[in-house]
């Protein structure tokens, strides 16, 4: 990444690494156009131009820019002060001060780093996201639409028969009518009259094996569409949701469009509320050419049961150079069914463990973490998101419970400790069996 301190904020993002042929996800400055650099901020309050570059390739990344220019193939090294000068501006002051403390306890020089650190005490953070604009969308006519491409639906579904008659209805109404749906359908009562209730091109396939990502390999095989859309079965989706994601590939000639996802009762965060090269890839909402599978593999297996399939896959199209659109008007309703789905495999929360002596995180999160990123990089990972899965969802809105939270934390360090190498242990072994990620026949 543009600045070193991001390793210890961000150690397990894509846009760390490099993909296959050498480039970065960071447009090199000097190759944007005019009209996307009158959109973004110059900030001279660096030291070094090399940092204000730096800087202004973090917002065309961050506030959208989608576009063929050339790219960063390496960095140069940047000074402590504007490290700290570009941490300050993009992360809660909290942060800023665990990344102090890092260093500290690293071993860093600390006059170096507390002068630094005090000498950008002026910097505030950015207080808001000024997405660059494309006004060609509206009224965008594609021509990949007017072809009607056949799409492959693929949703695999356990035991949430109420959840999954929502989304089926909402596929009654979509506006693009060219697609089939294939259900991998694993609950037990397995219930074949259900679908009979649905005007719809549905392939039923019953698997036995509770196992979500083989029923998604299994229906991407089964599937006969050139463009194959994931959903889940427990969304609610609206009626052009087919159609914005064809649209999407069509406009950034794209291969990857990522929906986005939103709770029950809210709203699409602001955040994720614009087009921009997407930085994670969610099975519960996207829509792909099926030769992006047929150039990267399916999911792989080693994640069944556990969490971060879709963030290791989304690695690997990332890695290979595919371009992934975050599509914001792809959206859809996370319902979130308490029952039912990987509730049922004992798997909920990626670093909070179903049992007081389960691993923690869960090992597949490791296996993802150091298979692409590297041990010292988990590690950090760990620091960053372990400390804070202690601590109780409901805490965290409550003055006295987080105090009390804080301190129940700290009595639980032994046992958390045991559970981090638990999972690291288990990971070891998934890193020493190797991927099961297949291909298409």
């Amino acid at each position: 990444m543009p600045f070193a301190f991001l390793t210890y904020l961000q150690p397990t993002h894509y846009f760390r690494l490099f993909t296959d042929a050498g480039n970065s996800a960071f447009p090199d400055v000097a190759s944007l156009p005019p009209t996307v650099l009158d959109q973004l901020q110059v900030d001279t309050r660096y030291r070094s131009k090399q940092a204000q570059d730096y800087d202004l390739s973090w917002q065309a990344v961050q506030f959208g820019f989608i576009g063929d220019v050339s790219y960063y193939t390496r960095f140069k090294k940047v000074s402590v002060r504007d490290n700290y000068h570009f941490i300050r501006k993009q992360f809660h002051p909290v942060w800023v001060f665990y990344v102090l403390l890092v260093r500290l306890l690293t071993f860093h020089n600390p006059i170096t780093d507390i002068r630094a650190w005090l000498q950008t005490s002026h910097i505030k953070r950015v207080p808001a996201i000024k997405p660059i604009l494309y006004p060609e969308w509206t009224g965008y006519q594609s021509e990949l639409l007017a072809k009607k491409p056949l799409v492959s639906v693929v949703i695999p579904t356990l035991n949430r028969y109420s959840y999954l008659k929502a989304v089926l209805l909402d596929f009654e109404k979509q506006d693009y009518p060219h697609f089939e749906l294939l259900v991998v359908d694993q609950s037990e009562p397995f219930q074949a009259d259900f679908y009979q209730a649905f005007d719809l091109p549905i392939r039923v396939i019953r698997q036995e094996e509770k196992a979500l990502w083989l029923a998604r390999n299994t229906a991407i095989q089964a599937a006969k569409g050139s463009l194959i859309a994931l959903s889940e079965d427990d969304v609610r989706i609206p009626s052009d949701w087919l159609s914005k994601h064809i649209a999407c590939l069509d406009f950034f000639d794209a291969q990857v469009s990522a929906g986005v996802f939103y709770p029950k009762g809210h709203s699409i965060p602001k955040a994720r509320s614009f087009f921009a090269i997407a930085t994670q890839f969610a099975t519960g909402n996207a829509l792909l050419y099926r030769s992006v599978f047929e150039e990267v593999g399916l999911f792989d297996r080693q994640f069944e049961k556990q969490r971060m399939g879709d963030g290791e896959f989304g690695a690997r199209v990332y890695l290979a150079g595919i371009r992934s659109i975050s599509n914001p008007y792809a959206s859809c309703i996370d319902v979130k069914a308490g029952t039912g789905g990987l509730r049922e495999m004992g798997s909920w929360d990626a670093f909070r463990p179903s049992t007081f002596f389960a691993p923690r995180p869960i090992p597949s999160v490791l296996y993802y973490f150091r298979k692409y990123y590297g041990n010292t990089a988990a590690r950090w990972a760990l620091w960053r998101t372990i400390p804070t899965s202690i601590l109780p969802y409901q805490f965290k809105t409550n003055r006295f419970l987080l105090l009390f939270g804080v301190f129940l934390s700290l009595l639980l360090v032994p046992v958390v400790l045991v559970q981090v190498f638990s999972s690291w242990r288990l990971a070891s072994r998934k890193l020493e069996a190797g991927d099961r990620i297949g291909f298409l026949e």
